[in-house]
């Protein structure tokens, strides 16, 4: 007969966990899910800023910055053709989104894989 199979674990592996990424509308750069924050189309029609990510409705991502929601809001049809939106943006609610636009810092001077000072090409 065979001698019996002996199972042995490996040794310690470590599985890199599956960070989730999404694109910014506004500069269209892929981060991880969590440095974006999420606007909704929620089911009523309204469009809001979901800052759990969790809200139920067609969501677009957009990073904290300035420019990138300043984009976003003055691309005509942008924001709609990412929520889908059958109608223009309400005014109430461009409103709500451009003050919370506002809160935001301008762009960071450098961003994880930008090179500082680079030299301008010639």
């Amino acid at each position: 007969m065979y001698p019996p199979c002996v199972f042995r674990p490996p040794s310690v592996l470590v599985m890199a966990k599956h960070i989730p990424q999404r694109t910014c509308i506004g500069c269209r750069e892929v981060e991880a899910k969590r440095e974006l924050l999420r606007v909704v189309r929620t089911p009523e029609g309204r469009v809001v800023v979901d800052p759990t990510g969790k809200r139920a409705g067609r969501g677009a991502y957009l990073h904290r910055e300035r420019e990138c929601w300043e984009t976003v809001l003055n691309a005509r049809g942008r924001l709609e053709h990412a929520l889908n939106l059958e109608a223009p943006l309400s005014t109430e609610d461009r409103m709500t989104l451009e003050q919370v636009a506002a809160t935001f810092p301008p762009r960071a001077s450098a961003r994880a894989g930008e090179v500082q000072n680079a030299p301008a090409l010639k």
